[in-house]
Protein backbone atom coordinates (compact mmCIF):
# COMPACT_ATOMS: atom_id res chain seq x y z
CA UNK A 1 0.00 0.00 0.00
CA UNK A 2 1.37 3.40 -0.96
CA UNK A 3 1.69 6.20 1.56
CA UNK A 4 -1.06 8.81 1.65
CA UNK A 5 -0.85 12.59 1.52
CA UNK A 6 -3.46 15.15 2.45
CA UNK A 7 -4.96 17.32 -0.30
CA UNK A 8 -4.48 20.96 0.64
CA UNK A 9 -6.29 21.81 3.85
CA UNK A 10 -9.10 19.31 3.23
CA UNK A 11 -9.85 15.92 4.75
CA UNK A 12 -9.18 14.13 1.45
CA UNK A 13 -6.13 11.88 1.42
CA UNK A 14 -4.73 10.40 -1.78
CA UNK A 15 -2.31 7.57 -2.36
CA UNK A 16 1.06 9.00 -3.35
CA UNK A 17 0.83 7.01 -6.59
CA UNK A 18 -2.38 7.44 -8.57
CA UNK A 19 -3.75 5.90 -11.75
CA UNK A 20 -4.76 8.12 -14.67
CA UNK A 21 -7.33 6.69 -17.05
CA UNK A 22 -6.46 8.12 -20.49
CA UNK A 23 -4.84 4.81 -21.42
CA UNK A 24 -7.96 2.74 -20.76
CA UNK A 25 -9.97 5.26 -22.81
CA UNK A 26 -8.24 4.19 -26.05
CA UNK A 27 -5.91 7.12 -26.50
CA UNK A 28 -4.10 6.58 -29.81
CA UNK A 29 -4.79 2.81 -29.75
CA UNK A 30 -7.80 0.71 -28.82
CA UNK A 31 -7.69 -1.23 -25.56
CA UNK A 32 -10.09 -4.12 -25.01
CA UNK A 33 -12.49 -4.15 -22.08
CA UNK A 34 -10.62 -7.14 -20.67
CA UNK A 35 -7.26 -5.36 -20.89
CA UNK A 36 -8.68 -2.22 -19.28
CA UNK A 37 -10.08 -4.16 -16.34
CA UNK A 38 -6.83 -6.10 -15.99
CA UNK A 39 -4.68 -2.98 -15.70
CA UNK A 40 -7.10 -1.41 -13.23
CA UNK A 41 -6.95 -4.55 -11.10
CA UNK A 42 -3.15 -4.54 -11.29
CA UNK A 43 -3.14 -0.93 -10.08
CA UNK A 44 -5.42 -1.86 -7.19
CA UNK A 45 -3.31 -4.86 -6.22
CA UNK A 46 -0.22 -2.64 -6.18
CA UNK A 47 -1.82 -0.45 -3.51
CA UNK A 48 -3.07 2.44 -5.66
CA UNK A 49 -6.26 3.85 -4.19
CA UNK A 50 -6.61 7.10 -6.11
CA UNK A 51 -8.02 7.03 -9.65
CA UNK A 52 -8.31 10.12 -11.85
CA UNK A 53 -10.66 10.29 -14.82
CA UNK A 54 -12.64 12.76 -16.96
CA UNK A 55 -15.55 12.91 -19.41
CA UNK A 56 -13.03 13.99 -22.04
CA UNK A 57 -11.24 10.63 -21.98
CA UNK A 58 -12.91 8.63 -24.71
CA UNK A 59 -16.02 10.81 -24.39
CA UNK A 60 -17.04 8.96 -21.26
CA UNK A 61 -15.37 5.62 -21.92
CA UNK A 62 -12.76 6.01 -19.16
CA UNK A 63 -15.41 6.84 -16.56
CA UNK A 64 -17.60 3.93 -17.70
CA UNK A 65 -14.75 1.43 -17.53
CA UNK A 66 -13.61 2.73 -14.15
CA UNK A 67 -17.19 2.48 -12.92
CA UNK A 68 -17.38 -1.18 -13.90
CA UNK A 69 -14.16 -1.87 -12.05
CA UNK A 70 -15.04 0.02 -8.87
CA UNK A 71 -18.45 -1.63 -8.61
CA UNK A 72 -16.73 -4.59 -6.95
CA UNK A 73 -14.66 -2.44 -4.57
CA UNK A 74 -15.50 -0.67 -1.33
CA UNK A 75 -16.27 2.96 -2.14
CA UNK A 76 -14.75 4.09 1.16
CA UNK A 77 -11.36 2.64 0.15
CA UNK A 78 -10.97 4.67 -3.02
CA UNK A 79 -10.53 8.33 -3.92
CA UNK A 80 -12.03 9.37 -7.27
CA UNK A 81 -11.38 12.58 -9.13
CA UNK A 82 -13.11 13.61 -12.31
CA UNK A 83 -13.43 16.84 -14.24
CA UNK A 84 -15.94 19.45 -15.32
CA UNK A 85 -15.96 21.90 -18.19
CA UNK A 86 -16.94 19.50 -20.95
CA UNK A 87 -20.56 18.36 -20.96
CA UNK A 88 -21.32 15.13 -22.82
CA UNK A 89 -24.63 14.59 -24.56
CA UNK A 90 -25.74 11.72 -26.82
CA UNK A 91 -24.30 12.14 -30.30
CA UNK A 92 -22.94 10.27 -33.29
CA UNK A 93 -20.39 7.49 -33.23
CA UNK A 94 -16.94 8.51 -34.42
CA UNK A 95 -13.95 6.35 -35.28
CA UNK A 96 -11.57 8.79 -33.56
CA UNK A 97 -12.17 11.93 -31.50
CA UNK A 98 -9.41 14.07 -29.94
CA UNK A 99 -6.95 11.14 -30.36
CA UNK A 100 -9.28 8.68 -28.61
CA UNK A 101 -10.09 5.65 -30.76
CA UNK A 102 -13.68 4.39 -30.80
CA UNK A 103 -15.02 6.85 -28.20
CA UNK A 104 -18.51 6.53 -26.79
CA UNK A 105 -21.18 8.13 -29.03
CA UNK A 106 -21.34 11.48 -27.28
CA UNK A 107 -21.01 15.06 -28.45
CA UNK A 108 -18.99 17.58 -26.44
CA UNK A 109 -20.16 20.99 -25.26
CA UNK A 110 -17.93 23.32 -23.24
CA UNK A 111 -19.67 24.86 -20.25
CA UNK A 112 -17.94 26.34 -17.21
CA UNK A 113 -21.11 27.64 -15.52
CA UNK A 114 -22.82 26.15 -12.47
CA UNK A 115 -25.45 24.60 -14.72
CA UNK A 116 -22.81 23.01 -16.90
CA UNK A 117 -20.85 21.71 -13.92
CA UNK A 118 -23.99 20.21 -12.40
CA UNK A 119 -24.95 18.46 -15.65
CA UNK A 120 -21.42 17.16 -16.08
CA UNK A 121 -21.14 15.80 -12.55
CA UNK A 122 -24.52 14.07 -12.68
CA UNK A 123 -23.49 12.29 -15.89
CA UNK A 124 -20.06 11.41 -14.52
CA UNK A 125 -21.52 9.90 -11.36
CA UNK A 126 -23.88 7.79 -13.45
CA UNK A 127 -21.01 6.42 -15.53
CA UNK A 128 -18.87 5.88 -12.44
CA UNK A 129 -21.66 4.27 -10.46
CA UNK A 130 -21.15 6.51 -7.42
CA UNK A 131 -23.12 9.17 -5.60
CA UNK A 132 -20.10 11.33 -4.75
CA UNK A 133 -16.86 12.61 -6.22
CA UNK A 134 -13.91 13.21 -3.92
CA UNK A 135 -12.03 15.76 -6.05
CA UNK A 136 -13.45 17.87 -8.87
CA UNK A 137 -11.03 19.44 -11.34
CA UNK A 138 -12.02 22.20 -13.76
CA UNK A 139 -10.66 20.79 -16.99
CA UNK A 140 -8.61 22.66 -19.59
CA UNK A 141 -9.80 26.15 -18.86
CA UNK A 142 -7.24 28.59 -20.21
CA UNK A 143 -5.90 30.14 -23.39
CA UNK A 144 -4.00 27.01 -24.45
CA UNK A 145 -7.28 25.18 -25.01
CA UNK A 146 -9.72 27.98 -25.80
CA UNK A 147 -7.67 30.79 -27.30
CA UNK A 148 -9.61 34.02 -27.65
CA UNK A 149 -12.77 32.26 -26.45
CA UNK A 150 -11.30 31.72 -23.00
CA UNK A 151 -12.46 35.11 -21.67
CA UNK A 152 -16.11 34.07 -21.87
CA UNK A 153 -15.39 30.69 -20.28
CA UNK A 154 -13.41 32.34 -17.50
CA UNK A 155 -16.28 34.72 -16.81
CA UNK A 156 -18.69 31.77 -16.50
CA UNK A 157 -16.27 29.96 -14.24
CA UNK A 158 -15.49 32.82 -11.87
CA UNK A 159 -19.04 34.15 -11.60
CA UNK A 160 -20.98 30.88 -11.64
CA UNK A 161 -18.99 27.64 -11.77
CA UNK A 162 -16.55 28.43 -8.98
CA UNK A 163 -19.22 29.48 -6.45
CA UNK A 164 -21.08 26.27 -7.31
CA UNK A 165 -18.02 24.15 -6.48
CA UNK A 166 -17.54 26.09 -3.26
CA UNK A 167 -21.13 25.36 -2.28
CA UNK A 168 -20.74 21.64 -3.05
CA UNK A 169 -17.70 21.50 -0.80
CA UNK A 170 -19.46 23.41 1.99
CA UNK A 171 -22.34 20.92 1.80
CA UNK A 172 -19.94 17.97 1.95
CA UNK A 173 -20.98 16.75 -1.50
CA UNK A 174 -17.37 16.92 -2.75
CA UNK A 175 -14.17 16.82 -0.76
CA UNK A 176 -11.93 19.17 -2.73
CA UNK A 177 -11.79 21.14 -5.96
CA UNK A 178 -9.25 22.80 -8.22
CA UNK A 179 -7.97 23.05 -11.77
CA UNK A 180 -6.87 20.27 -14.11
CA UNK A 181 -4.72 21.94 -16.77
CA UNK A 182 -1.42 21.82 -18.64
CA UNK A 183 -0.54 25.51 -18.36
CA UNK A 184 0.78 27.58 -15.48
CA UNK A 185 -0.71 30.92 -16.39
CA UNK A 186 -4.37 30.17 -15.75
CA UNK A 187 -3.51 28.67 -12.35
CA UNK A 188 -1.67 31.82 -11.32
CA UNK A 189 -4.54 33.97 -12.60
CA UNK A 190 -7.15 32.10 -10.56
CA UNK A 191 -5.04 31.84 -7.41
CA UNK A 192 -4.52 35.59 -7.33
CA UNK A 193 -8.18 36.03 -6.47
CA UNK A 194 -9.49 32.62 -5.32
CA UNK A 195 -7.95 29.90 -3.14
CA UNK A 196 -8.04 26.34 -4.45
CA UNK A 197 -7.46 23.00 -2.75
CA UNK A 198 -5.43 21.32 -5.47
CA UNK A 199 -4.18 21.64 -9.03
CA UNK A 200 -3.68 18.72 -11.38
CA UNK A 201 -0.76 20.08 -13.38
CA UNK A 202 0.25 18.13 -16.46
CA UNK A 203 3.79 18.42 -17.75
CA UNK A 204 4.80 21.74 -16.18
CA UNK A 205 6.70 20.52 -13.14
CA UNK A 206 8.83 17.65 -14.34
CA UNK A 207 12.45 16.56 -14.55
CA UNK A 208 12.64 18.46 -17.85
CA UNK A 209 10.07 21.24 -17.63
CA UNK A 210 10.46 23.46 -14.54
CA UNK A 211 8.35 26.39 -15.75
CA UNK A 212 5.94 26.05 -12.81
CA UNK A 213 8.74 26.95 -10.40
CA UNK A 214 8.89 30.59 -11.55
CA UNK A 215 5.57 31.68 -10.02
CA UNK A 216 3.04 28.91 -9.55
CA UNK A 217 4.88 26.64 -7.12
CA UNK A 218 5.78 29.48 -4.70
CA UNK A 219 2.10 30.52 -4.72
CA UNK A 220 0.97 26.97 -3.97
CA UNK A 221 3.43 26.70 -1.09
CA UNK A 222 2.30 29.99 0.40
CA UNK A 223 -1.41 29.19 0.05
CA UNK A 224 -1.29 25.52 1.00
CA UNK A 225 -2.45 24.30 -2.42
CA UNK A 226 -1.55 20.71 -3.26
CA UNK A 227 -0.37 19.46 -6.64
CA UNK A 228 -1.29 16.27 -8.45
CA UNK A 229 1.48 15.84 -11.00
CA UNK A 230 0.54 14.44 -14.40
CA UNK A 231 2.45 14.15 -17.64
CA UNK A 232 5.66 13.26 -15.82
CA UNK A 233 7.22 11.99 -19.06
CA UNK A 234 6.33 15.18 -21.01
CA UNK A 235 4.44 13.25 -23.71
CA UNK A 236 7.11 10.58 -24.02
CA UNK A 237 10.56 12.10 -24.25
CA UNK A 238 11.43 11.30 -20.63
CA UNK A 239 10.31 7.71 -21.17
CA UNK A 240 12.07 7.05 -24.47
CA UNK A 241 14.98 9.44 -24.24
CA UNK A 242 16.03 11.86 -27.01
CA UNK A 243 15.32 9.49 -29.88
CA UNK A 244 14.40 10.56 -33.39
CA UNK A 245 10.78 11.63 -33.69
CA UNK A 246 10.20 11.76 -29.94
CA UNK A 247 7.62 14.22 -28.64
CA UNK A 248 7.74 16.87 -25.96
CA UNK A 249 4.45 18.28 -24.71
CA UNK A 250 2.51 16.81 -27.64
CA UNK A 251 4.80 18.23 -30.36
CA UNK A 252 8.06 17.09 -31.98
CA UNK A 253 10.93 17.84 -29.62
CA UNK A 254 13.09 20.83 -30.57
CA UNK A 255 16.87 20.67 -30.91
CA UNK A 256 17.22 22.48 -27.57
CA UNK A 257 14.86 20.07 -25.77
CA UNK A 258 16.68 17.08 -27.26
CA UNK A 259 19.97 18.49 -25.99
CA UNK A 260 18.58 19.08 -22.49
CA UNK A 261 17.17 15.56 -22.40
CA UNK A 262 20.45 14.08 -23.60
CA UNK A 263 22.29 15.88 -20.79
CA UNK A 264 19.84 14.52 -18.21
CA UNK A 265 20.15 11.04 -19.65
CA UNK A 266 23.94 11.20 -19.38
CA UNK A 267 23.78 12.29 -15.74
CA UNK A 268 21.36 9.47 -14.91
CA UNK A 269 23.45 7.00 -16.87
CA UNK A 270 26.48 7.79 -14.71
CA UNK A 271 24.49 6.31 -11.81
CA UNK A 272 23.04 3.48 -13.93
CA UNK A 273 19.54 4.92 -13.48
CA UNK A 274 17.10 4.98 -16.43
CA UNK A 275 15.83 8.42 -17.40
CA UNK A 276 12.24 7.32 -16.93
CA UNK A 277 12.98 6.23 -13.37
CA UNK A 278 14.39 9.66 -12.58
CA UNK A 279 11.31 11.30 -14.13
CA UNK A 280 9.04 9.37 -11.79
CA UNK A 281 11.13 9.94 -8.67
CA UNK A 282 11.28 13.67 -9.40
CA UNK A 283 7.56 13.92 -8.67
CA UNK A 284 7.76 11.91 -5.45
CA UNK A 285 10.56 14.12 -4.19
CA UNK A 286 8.24 17.12 -3.99
CA UNK A 287 6.35 17.53 -0.69
CA UNK A 288 3.83 19.77 -2.48
CA UNK A 289 2.72 16.79 -4.58
CA UNK A 290 -0.22 14.96 -3.03
CA UNK A 291 0.07 12.35 -5.76
CA UNK A 292 1.90 11.47 -8.97
CA UNK A 293 -0.22 10.12 -11.81
CA UNK A 294 0.79 7.16 -13.91
CA UNK A 295 -1.50 5.80 -16.59
CA UNK A 296 -1.43 3.09 -19.22
CA UNK A 297 -3.60 0.53 -20.91
CA UNK A 298 -1.09 -2.29 -20.41
CA UNK A 299 -0.29 -4.28 -17.29
CA UNK A 300 3.31 -4.66 -18.48
CA UNK A 301 3.80 -0.89 -18.70
CA UNK A 302 2.20 -0.35 -15.30
CA UNK A 303 4.44 -3.01 -13.76
CA UNK A 304 7.53 -1.41 -15.30
CA UNK A 305 6.62 1.98 -13.87
CA UNK A 306 5.78 0.56 -10.45
CA UNK A 307 9.12 -1.26 -10.35
CA UNK A 308 10.86 2.01 -11.19
CA UNK A 309 8.97 3.83 -8.44
CA UNK A 310 9.93 1.27 -5.84
CA UNK A 311 13.59 1.10 -6.87
CA UNK A 312 16.06 2.90 -4.57
CA UNK A 313 17.19 6.25 -5.95
CA UNK A 314 20.72 7.58 -5.43
CA UNK A 315 20.75 10.64 -3.20
CA UNK A 316 23.71 12.09 -5.08
CA UNK A 317 21.81 11.93 -8.36
CA UNK A 318 18.74 13.49 -6.76
CA UNK A 319 20.84 16.44 -5.59
CA UNK A 320 22.21 16.84 -9.11
CA UNK A 321 19.06 16.63 -11.22
CA UNK A 322 16.10 17.38 -8.93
Amino acid sequence: MFAKRRVGKTDVETSLVSFGTTGIANIFVEVTEEAAQAVLEAAWQSGIRYFDTAPHYGRGRAEARLGVFLAAKSRDEVVISTKVGRVLRPGKQLAVAEDFVNPLPNDVHYDYSAKGFEESLISSMERLGTDRIDIVFVHDIGVVTHGAGNAAHMKDFLESGLPYLESLKEQGRIGAYGLGVNENEVCVEVLKSHPLDVILLAGRWTLLDRTAEAELIPMCREMGVSLVLGGVFNSGILATGPTEGTRFNYAPASVDILAQTRALEEKCGAFDVPLATAALHFGFSKPEAASVLIGTGKVSSLTRNLDAIQAPFPEALAKEVF
